[in-house]
């Protein structure tokens, strides 16, 4: 259908982790960083082929940073298997627990209503307090389609990151190459909640 139209332009969602595999010390990211860099690489190869192939069709893979939605707060609704309800039962309670703890976050004193408004209060500022929202994310992608783009970072923090993995490749998985992304992008408040191994601005 789209070798058929008269034009036509493939969008397709990566990620900051399509080329930086990390979101933090401590937190293992491999199957989704692995898609990410997957959806990038076939967005690339896509270049070349299309203008051999379809020179009427474009495509752009877009990379976002953190974009404040209500995807915390979802996965956790489909991971218990009840998508109406905002209530944190038991095995999301357990969960919550595990992730705490692969953190290095000892959440053993807090009683079963304090694990789920803190659980609930890290969706709320993911949503609301993230450094790019929704509305602003859409602007971004739909201006670099326009613009036929075909790497469009969306974030402050999306450009901060891209520029340090270029600038330092060979430090990306360190913790000092963290902690200095977090401080410049901004993710060093957002972080600090959750990631006690996120050490403090000097």
């Amino acid at each position: 259908m789209l070798q058929n139209a008269e034009e036509g332009h493939i969008v397709n969602i990566s990620s900051i982790n399509g080329f930086w595999a990390s979101v933090g010390p401590r937190i293992p990211h491999t199957a989704y960083s692995a898609v990410k860099f997957a959806v990038k690489g076939f967005t690339e190869a896509l270049i070349a082929d299309l203008r051999v192939n379809a020179p009427h069709i474009k495509c752009s893979v877009v990379m976002p940073g953190q974009i404040g939605t209500s995807i915390r707060a979802n996965t956790r609704k489909i991971q218990s298997g009840d998508r109406e309800s905002d209530a944190i039962d038991t095995a999301g309670l357990a969960q919550a627990w595990e992730r705490f703890t692969l953190l290095g976050r000892d959440v053993s004193q807090l009683s079963d209503d304090q694990l789920r408004n803190l659980v609930s209060e890290l969706e709320r500022r993911f949503r609301d307090e993230a450094l790019t929202n929704a509305a602003q994310a859409a602007t971004i992608i739909l201006d670099g389609v326009r613009a036929n783009r075909w790497r469009i970072l969306v974030g402050a923090d999306a450009h901060k990151i891209d520029e340090m993995v270029r600038q330092s490749p060979e430090l990306a998985y360190d913790l000092g190459f963290f902690d200095e992304f977090a401080r410049a992008s901004g993710w060093t408040e957002r972080l600090s909640i959750e990631n006690p191994g996120l050490r403090p601005p000097s």
